[in-house]
């Protein structure tokens, strides 16, 4: 069979007659002939498969230009770029199906006030921060009160006090005068600790902290401090790194074994303040994870710096924090370890116990 005319290949590569005159003006699928009276095109069997490999990309939603760019590839190489597209797309699918389980929850019930008056759980918590053993001062901030907890993680010639300056534009949230729903207040919060922090030249910060109402709490999270939960005896982590190599990780170009040991484990993609808005960059890799959290009686968070999380591996956090020890000696436990290990950076951390208020006499 010399050649097939577009309706016998639409047929054959599922793609419509429509569909290949566009993919023909756009060069990414040329008919082998086009006929000089007539002007019907005419493909040659060997350009199925180039066909049905775009119908297929077209089917994962990937955008036309792509698809040319991946169709010039060789197939090792095109997988690789099928890879990393899918892994960005799912990123940004979970962040939408975060958002939608969001609103869905908020235009349900009415979503908890900062002052609600009814407070069936109580928090028990402690923070310490420590420089470590390496490090000639501390850049971190560690703060745990009755509705706030939180770390930074400050860099840059700054990095201090732009830490210190992110959780105190958070901490008066912790007297609960205002009102609105959780993530709102900690929105504008948050809006405000990035203009302070970016009021300190060539510095930023990282920030992880979780806002309590009584009965829900709101988990901020940018950078590469992290929190993870203890329930029920498994221990979960409930942040993301906003790292280059995290993001190299979800894209399958470097396996977690390798981000482990990577020389640029340690560089952000997201922080508070100046010198942390990587060029190319499309905006929404400039905003921190926002989200709310339903505790449970006998739930433990820890909220740590990486200067923690870098050094003590997760089964060590594990076997700490489900000892029973209290949040002060969990957290004292848990620098020493740190330090233990090396103590090559700041370390600081939180740990904060849900209980169930006794109810009134």
């Amino acid at each position: 069979m010399d050649s097939l005319t577009i309706g016998a290949f639409a047929k054959a590569s599922r793609l419509s007659p429509k569909a290949l005159r566009l993919y023909d003006e756009l060069g990414l699928l040329t008919p082998a002939r086009v006929d000089p009276l007539t002007g019907y095109r005419h493909y040659a069997p060997a350009q199925l498969e180039r066909a049905r490999l775009v119908a297929w990309l077209r089917r994962l939603g990937m955008p036309l230009a792509r698809i040319r760019e991946v169709c010039a590839l060789d197939a090792p190489a095109a997988a690789r770029e099928i890879r990393v597209y899918w892994a960005r797309t799912e990123a940004a699918h979970g962040a939408r199906r975060d958002l939608a389980a969001f609103l869905v929850d908020h235009l349900s019930r009415k979503d908890s006030a900062v002052n609600d008056a009814n407070h069936p759980l109580e928090l028990r918590c402690a923070a310490l921060s420590d420089a470590g053993l390496v490090r000639p001062g501390n850049q971190d901030t560690a703060y745990a009160g009755e509705r706030l907890l939180a770390v930074a993680d400050g860099f840059g010639g700054e990095g201090a006090p732009a830490g210190a300056a992110a959780v105190d534009a958070l901490r008066e949230l912790d007297a609960g005068a205002a009102s609105g729903g959780l993530l709102d207040v900690l929105q504008d919060a948050l809006d405000r600790a990035d203009e302070t922090v970016r009021g300190f030249a060539d510095s930023g910060t990282t920030l992880t902290a979780l806002l309590w109402s009584g009965e829900r709490l709101a988990l901020v999270h940018i950078g590469d401090s992290r929190a993870y939960l203890l329930r029920e005896g498994e221990l979960f982590r409930i942040t993301h790194d906003h790292t280059m190599v995290q993001s190299m990780v979800d894209e399958g170009r470097l396996t977690e074994a390798e981000a482990a040991s990577h020389p640029q484990r340690s560089l952000l993609v997201r922080a508070l303040g100046s010198g942390t808005r990587p060029a190319g960059r499309v905006p929404d890799l400039r905003l921190p994870d926002l989200r709310l959290h339903d505790p449970r009686p006998g739930d433990r968070y820890l909220l740590c710096t990486d200067g923690l999380s870098s050094v003590v591996p997760d089964e060590e956090l594990h076997r700490v924090l489900a000892s029973g020890a209290g949040p002060e000696a969990a957290v004292r436990t848990l620098v020493e370890l740190a330090n233990a290990a090396g103590g090559p950076d700041n370390v600081s951390c939180v740990v904060a116990d849900v209980h169930g208020r006794a109810a009134a006499a």
